[in-house]
């Protein structure tokens, strides 16, 4: 019962969310490079021996590996599935066919396949956002002010009871919720705030608390905190649903904000503001699909679109290996006027490796600390 209620409750959510995002990415790929004339030879889903595939009529082999952690897509002439050119077996290719090698193309289509991937997760986020805020709708409270917890961050800063926040930052402030994810995104970072208090606008910065928290699945999180509450009576909340177009626009603002909070913490990583901790690798990802599969699909989707925004920031990365490091490397040859060298090309995917291998170690062991694996193998061995 416990591998049936495991499989069920965290392996399939995962599978589903990662999946999904990683066939939108490379999906992204394959049409922008068939749409060029690219030859493909391969679409997988996963990684390892294939566990069932099919071949089109195009000669693409489209197969679903046994590791469900990535996907590829592999072009004629390369020698791996990170896009690695393979000389000799270009060497050998005719030259009617070599024209349609991805390896061959002018340098705005290899920039614009390689380009596709991220671009393709930041589409999915933006239609799944679009159709939650014009089917499901947005819960919108009105951005007051009803307690505010003494000796706090905002009481500090001059906050009172009935003010009705306007602005963060020159932003406007719609609803409580808002409020809520841009204090908790910026601790420690000074936020100003314009209030209404008795039909006057009143100016106030703050500086929010970083606070540990726990969720209702027990996980802890450090986020920032200033201190006031709203009492939500009957009838405060109401259900906002937008026309197609304001919803694709609110769906482009999420992904925006997304990418925003991701680079400002990263930032804050870089400059000690914040500890590297809450980077997460698959098993986080894992215990986070399960946990919100109780939820409901539509909480499933959401997540799904949020990760699809991170994977899609993480490969614009400047890292060899990733699909910002061959932009990277076609931006240098758009300056040159020919490509890096060989050796050069060489060197940088070997530190993209290095690097990308030991972000995933880092992540994962995040993920064991996180999860409290090795306090259980401890306790085993007691």
């Amino acid at each position: 019962m416990d591998f049936i209620s495991g499989l069920f409750g965290y392996v399939i959510p995962f599978i589903f969310v990662l999946s999904l995002v990683v066939f939108i990415h490379e999906m992204g790929h394959f049409l922008v490079a068939r749409w060029f004339g690219v030859i493909v030879e391969q679409f997988s889903i996963g990684f390892g021996r294939e566990i069932v595939g099919w071949t089109d009529k195009n000669n693409t082999r489209w197969k679903i590996g046994w590791l469900p952690l990535g996907g590829y897509v592999k072009f004629l002439g390369d020698e791996n599935a990170a896009s690695t050119p393979d000389k000799e077996a270009l060497s050998q290719l005719p030259e009617e066919i070599r024209k349609d090698c991805f390896q061959f193309k002018p340098l705005h289509a290899r920039a614009a396949v390689v380009a596709a991937g991220p671009v393709a997760n930041f589409l999915l986020a933006i239609v799944i956002f679009a159709f939650m805020y014009s089917v499901i709708g947005q819960s919108v409270t009105a951005p007051r002010v009803d307690e505010v917890q003494p000796g706090g961050a905002a009481a500090e800063a001059g906050f009172m009871p009935g003010d009705l926040v306007v602005s963060i930052d020159g932003s406007a402030i719609t609803s409580f919720n808002d409020m809520q994810r841009i204090v908790s995104t910026s601790p420690e970072r000074v936020l100003a705030f314009t209030v209404e208090r008795d039909g006057s606008l009143v100016d106030l910065e703050v500086v929010p608390q970083l606070r540990e928290i726990t969720d209702r699945f027990g996980n802890t999180q450090s986020i920032g905190l200033i201190g006031l509450t709203r009492k939500n009576a009957e009838g405060d909340i109401t259900t906002v649903r937008y026309n197609p177009a304001a919803a694709v626009w609110k769906g482009v603002e999420e992904t925006g904000f997304i990418i925003s909070t991701t680079m400002t913490y990263l930032g804050d990583i870089i400059v000690g503001r914040q500890d590297a901790d809450q980077l997460g690798g698959p098993l986080r990802i894992a215990q986070v699909s399960g946990q919100v599969a109780t939820l409901g699909l539509i909480a499933l989707l959401n997540l799904a679109a949020i990760l699809s925004v991170s994977i899609g920031l993480l490969n614009l990365f400047p890292v060899p290996m990733l699909d910002g490091g061959h932009l990277l490397y076609y931006a240098a040859e758009a300056v040159r006027g020919e490509p890096l060298g060989e050796k050069a090309q060489e060197y940088g995917f070997r530190i993209g490796l290095a690097a990308v291998m030991s972000l995933m170690l880092f992540a994962t062991w995040n993920d064991l600390v996180h999860l409290r694996v090795f306090d259980y193998i401890g306790s085993v061995f007691s």
